[in-house]
């Protein structure tokens, strides 16, 4: 009788040690960890809509540097399976670190362009953002400037703004402008952009937007998406320094390549220990729903051709895209920086 109750509590424990581990692996199998180089209030309403839609947990840890070296050192022991980051170059820090694992989603695969998307599946474009010229309402004429090239003319001298040229924004437009050009004329374009400034190159993308706004110059290279956020933000100096710029995406004419644009992105850690959550919240992010949030919260561009723009974008509405296979940027980034180091940009 002894021996039978004896069984039956060790029956007993067995079951709940199995209870507890099924449960365990439930939650595990409940939960994907991101590390985002995004800010908080950015990538926060996606991750919402992901677990309100899939049940799915998400914890986060922001940074905006000094992720990719926490997760080289973390190696196997890494919680993270998700990266999320913006610009191409600092996607390919990861890829070429060897922290993302190879993907093949049909998903991924087939909305997702493939000029925006690593070939072998170890990264994913997730939006789109245009480098554009923002010029001033009163003191620069419809039509004046149509391409990027053009800021290289010299009417322009001592009347172009700029962020530094070794910023990733910056970088990869000269890689850009290299894949198009060739590096010779790329260098000879960068030297005459620089002797153009107004001043030396400083700031932020809002930065040039006030520059404009002050009259300290009549011209500025920035991201679309700062437009959007200065017209909409909630302190009347960054609408006024809004109000006083016309964006243009250059190189929009027949012919012409399309203006240049860089992804938001992310990819699947090495290590990821939730793997299958990892990739559905990546095919979540190229959903319709996801899609247009991009648009209304950051005022950037689908990368899924058959999302329309979100009403935010309509202010300025559609423009022609350089269809130069993104990764082209990140491979020519070194000889971009040796060029803008040579030209003091």
């Amino acid at each position: 009788m002894i021996n039978k109750i004896r069984y039956g509590i060790k029956q007993a424990k067995n079951a709940l040690m199995m209870l507890v581990i099924f449960n365990s692996s439930v939650a595990i199998a409940a939960e994907v960890n991101i590390y985002s180089h995004r800010q908080a209030f950015l990538i926060n309403p996606f991750l919402e809509a992901f677990t309100a839609k899939t049940g799915i947990k998400t914890n986060v840890v922001f940074a905006s540097k000094g992720l990719a070296q926490r997760l080289e050192r973390e190696g196997e022991n890494s919680p993270a399976d998700v990266v999320l980051t913006v610009d191409i170059a600092r996607l390919s820090v990861y890829a070429e670190k060897g922290l993302f694992a190879k993907i093949n989603s049909p998903i991924l695969n087939t909305t997702i362009p493939e000029h925006l998307r690593d070939v072998n599946g170890y990264w994913f474009g997730l939006s789109m953002r245009s480098r554009v010229i923002g010029v001033s309402k009163e003191r620069v004429q419809q039509g004046e400037i149509n391409n990027y090239e053009d800021l290289a003319a010299p009417k322009w001298k001592g009347r172009i703004c700029s962020r530094p040229g070794s910023h990733v924004y910056n970088r990869a437009l000269v890689a850009s402008m290299i894949a198009w050009n060739g590096a010779a004329k790329a260098e000879k374009w960068a030297r005459s952009v620089v002797a153009n400034f107004a001043r030396r190159p400083q700031g932020n993308d809002r930065a040039q937007a006030k520059a404009i706004f002050q009259g300290e110059c009549d011209v500025a290279i920035m991201n679309h998406y700062y437009y959007g956020k200065m017209l909409n933000s909630e302190k009347p100096a960054q609408r006024d320094w809004a109000n006083a710029i016309n964006i243009i995406f250059g190189n929009q004419g027949t012919g012409e390549r399309g203006a240049h644009v860089n992804i938001s992105g992310g990819g699947v850690t090495l290590h990821s220990k939730n793997k299958s959550n990892a990739i559905k919240l990546l095919e979540f992010l190229v959903s319709d729903e996801a899609q247009m949030l991009y648009g209304k919260i950051n005022y950037e561009y689908p990368v899924n051709p058959a999302t329309p723009i979100s009403p935010e974008l309509k202010i300025w509405g559609d423009f022609k895209k350089d269809s130069l296979p993104i990764s082209k940027l990140a491979e020519l980034a070194p000889e971009a920086q040796m060029i803008i180091d040579r030209v003091g940009w």
